[in-house]
């Protein structure tokens, strides 16, 4: 018994000179967060232990060879004999035995660990997928909410201006007699006008009218004002007293005066002034009318200047005297040629007092240009 307990105090007196750690419990299985690295942990700490009882038998069965030596000539001698299974290595693989089956029993304890912790990642996920639903309802419900209140509100303000504008409905109700009796004035207003200057209604409503004027000229005027077309003109009411008349480009090209366009006063003298004017110029808008369809010509009446375009490269600029046709003859004022101004000294018909048919019957058969 001695001798045992002398050889276990070599031994471990042996293995601290090898490495004193194995001696020792460790503890770093503790350390560990997962199942997996637990396993990995108690494989490798497995495999550690069987090493170690290897060399421990090992060691021990020298000890005992070397106790029953009497000499060393006995040990170079002695042939080595079986050893059998009652000593070491007997509890050996005892021990081996019960390690392999609570190594099993482990493995069987992990392999349910993990799919116990899987089942509960599992429940997690969904959880968690629910929660965010919930927030995700909740969130709906407030935006819900809002949007009522906003209607809610929206519907607060239109009843206001509802209101408001029945109260506004019925002021201008109140007007509509006014308006109509105003309407009837103006439509006897206008069939008296219209005896005196040939103008036309053509429509009338609150804020102004249209009308179609074909002015007759003086007994003793040799304009030929039938040629002309008839003029659309436009009065418009503001609401600070005054009226503007306005001309529709498309039905004539002469223009309103700049000082008659917008006045103050009585109505019937402006459209007598816009008939006098219109009237003055009957002789040229009704040569214009006439000469657009054989040129391509643009009239421009607040510069009083004629454009004629030649050609794609070709543009001629005729000034127009005021009072023509009566006083002042036509001027050529330039001519351009893709975009290059040409000498037009020479350019002169055989009657320099022409009118602007004769102008552009000359331009257009000029082959100097």
């Amino acid at each position: 018994m001695s001798a045992n307990l002398a050889t276990m105090s070599e031994v471990e007196t042996v293995l601290q000179r090898c490495d004193s750690a194995l001696l020792l419990p460790s503890d770093e299985g503790d350390e560990l967060e997962s199942a997996g690295e637990k396993l990995l942990f108690l494989q490798d700490k497995r495999r550690v232990q069987k090493v170690l009882w290897r060399q421990l038998f090992v060691l021990d069965s020298m000890m005992c060879e070397l106790e029953g030596l009497q000499s060393p000539q006995q040990f170079l001698t002695q042939t080595s004999a079986p050893q059998t299974e009652s000593g070491a290595r007997g509890r050996w693989k005892a021990l081996k035995g019960d390690c392999r089956r609570v190594t099993e029993q482990m493995e069987e304890l992990l392999a349910t660990l993990l799919q116990n912790i899987e089942t509960i990642n599992d429940k997690r996920q969904k959880v968690t997928q629910l929660l965010q639903q919930l927030q995700a309802k909740k969130q709906q419900s407030e935006d819900t909410q809002r949007c009522v209140e906003k209607t809610r509100k929206a519907l607060q303000a239109c009843d206001g201006q509802l209101n408001r504008l029945r109260v506004e409905l019925e002021a201008q109700l109140r007007h509509v007699d006014g308006w109509q009796r105003s309407k009837e004035f103006f439509q006897t207003y206008a069939a008296a006008v219209h005896e005196m200057a040939q103008v036309h209604l053509l429509s009338f409503n609150q804020s102004g009218m249209t009308l179609e004027l074909r002015p007759r000229p003086p007994a003793n005027s040799n304009r030929l004002s039938n040629q002309v077309e008839p003029l659309k003109l436009s009065v418009i009411w503001n609401p600070d007293g005054h009226f503007t008349l306005e001309v529709d480009p498309a039905s004539s090209p002469w223009q309103m005066p700049e000082d008659a366009s917008s006045r103050c006063g009585d109505i019937s003298a402006a459209l007598l002034d816009a008939v006098d004017n219109f009237l003055g110029q009957a002789g040229l808008l009704a040569e214009i009318q006439s000469l657009r369809n054989s040129f391509a010509i643009d009239w421009h009446p607040a510069q009083r200047l004629l454009v004629y375009l030649k050609s794609a490269s070709i543009l001629c600029n005729l000034e127009v005297p005021e009072g023509y046709p009566d006083s002042g003859p036509v001027q050529l004022r330039e001519v351009q040629r893709d975009g290059q101004v040409l000498n037009i000294d020479t350019l002169q018909p055989q009657n320099p007092d022409g009118s602007l048919t004769e102008w552009l019957m000359f331009l257009s058969n000029n082959p100097l240009i």
